[in-house]
């Protein structure tokens, strides 16, 4: 094979590469980055003292220059993408693209910054290299919609791949032929299937990591020279006929307005610790507790939801309404719904072990059902419903039109830094710690040095 075949601009990948190579981030996208920035950093520090964590930098092969967040062992750039993907997505806190769905930040922004401690990248690098590989990874989620997760894939785990090579190729000025390579061999990395939902197991956690980690070694791969598929998205045997055989791939969301109308700055920020589409869901129980309802009035709450949530966040009902630990209680609206009811709140300490133990948790959640409403908006709008039949006999119906955080209803800069500043002391650190290393990302989204190791 032709190591130095001529670049087709014809090709998906090709029309990709073009915009990896020269895209200017508007503002707009240029403010998200530096909100992803922070929420992903903030992410990492809180889950650093985490089994999970721990297990991830335990793999770790050797030392190099890139940080661990939290932490003041030095890793390579391979092993500094998986550990902090891997912390930043483990309590599943982090930023979510509505119409994917798929978490773009906590895979771009480790890749992103693993790579620049490598090569000594400055942060004007680290921040183009957020919102280009943001906005890939939110075009590519609306290809061949819930068909991924029909397969039995992550969406994240296996576009987030395709985006960190684009991201990662970027930033090192790789040009055109070289970026469409990257694309090609990311194809063959990519992976990630979804069967942690049967038990909460903790692969979900792993593959952000992963896809930084996949992405960054397609990039240097291409670099040196290595060649991949052109057609790796729309070939007989490509990307989206392995990974969504279900839905013929529509590319019109990818390539239409491709650097000129960027749709990253619509990446919603969770107000609560779980699975991005029982966020409405809790907003209506705990808007249901706010009007005096007790738990013990409650007969029944029936849900309308859109179906394709189903099989992930509702079935098989008698086990999400029942969880067995903390993880699996963040893919349950039952659970979801009836601690947020109960507690007011659905943060990082309503999902621990010892609270799926609960009686009044577990009480509530075997009192909530859903029905499939054909109507919802699904996957293009995330909303929440409940009804509440009462022991009065009195019903009371709640609806939340979409998910606070997102687009239509964006957490303020307030909000998100108060959430940065409690994930710090989630994860053991003072206000000093949280202090250092926002000033740190401060820099970095100045386009100054990349240097986060003073907070751990």
């Amino acid at each position: 094979m032709n190591q130095h075949r001529a670049l087709s601009e014809d090709t998906v990948a090709g029309r990709l590469a073009r915009f990896a190579a020269s895209a200017a981030p508007p503002p707009a996208a240029e403010a998200v980055s530096r909100r992803l920035l922070l929420d992903i950093c903030g992410l990492a520090f809180a889950a650093r003292q985490e089994p999970y964590t721990t297990a991830a930098l335990a793999s770790a092969a050797g030392t190099g220059p890139c940080t661990a967040i939290g932490h003041t062992q030095g890793l390579n750039l391979y092993d500094a993408a998986l550990v902090n993907g891997t912390a930043a997505h483990g309590e599943d806190y982090d930023d979510t693209f509505e119409g994917g769905p798929v978490h773009a930040g906590v895979v771009v922004v480790p890749a992103a910054l693993a790579l620049a401690q490598h090569r000594g990248l400055d942060g004007a690098a680290v921040m183009r290299a957020i919102a280009i590989g943001a906005e890939l990874m939110s075009r590519l989620s609306l290809v061949a919609p819930q068909a991924i997760h029909k397969a039995g894939f992550h969406p994240t785990a296996v576009i987030g791949a395709m985006a960190a090579a684009a991201s990662a190729g970027a930033a090192i000025g790789l040009d055109r032929a070289r970026l469409a390579n990257a694309l090609g061999i990311a194809g063959s990395l990519a992976s990630g299937i979804i069967e942690y939902l049967a038990d909460g197991s903790w692969t979900k956690r792993l593959h952000p990591g992963a896809a930084a980690q996949a992405g960054l070694r397609a990039a240097l791969l291409a670099e040196g020279g290595f060649v991949g598929p052109a057609s790796v998205f729309e070939g007989d045997h490509g990307f989206f006929r392995a990974f969504a055989p279900s839905k013929t791939a529509n590319f019109a969301p990818l390539l239409d307005g491709l650097g000129e109308d960027w749709i990253m700055p619509t990446i919603a920020f969770k107000p609560y610790a779980c699975g991005t589409m029982t966020q409405p869901f809790i907003d209506c129980a705990i808007a249901l507790a706010g009007q005096g309802v007790r738990a013990e009035e409650i007969v029944s709450l029936v849900c309308k939801v859109g179906e394709g949530t189903v099989h992930r966040l509702w079935e098989p009902l008698a086990a999400k309404q029942a969880v067995p630990n903390g993880y699996a209680a963040k893919f349950s609206t039952p659970f979801c719904m009836a601690v947020g009811f109960l507690d007011g709140a659905a943060g990082l300490v309503q999902f621990t072990d010892a609270q799926t133990r609960r009686g009044d948790v577990r009480a509530l959640a075997a009192k909530i059902f859903y029905e499939i409403d054909a109507d919802d908006e699904y996957p293009r709008n995330f909303t929440g419903h409940l009804r509440a039949t009462l022991t009065d006999g009195s019903v009371r119906e709640i609806r939340q039109p979409h998910m606070r955080g997102g687009a239509r209803e964006p957490l303020s800069d307030a909000e998100l830094l108060a959430k940065f500043n409690a994930n710090i002391a989630y994860g053991g650190g003072d206000a000093a710690a949280a202090a250092a290393l926002h000033a740190a990302i401060d820099a970095i989204a100045a386009g100054g040095k990349v240097q986060l190791g003073e907070s751990a």
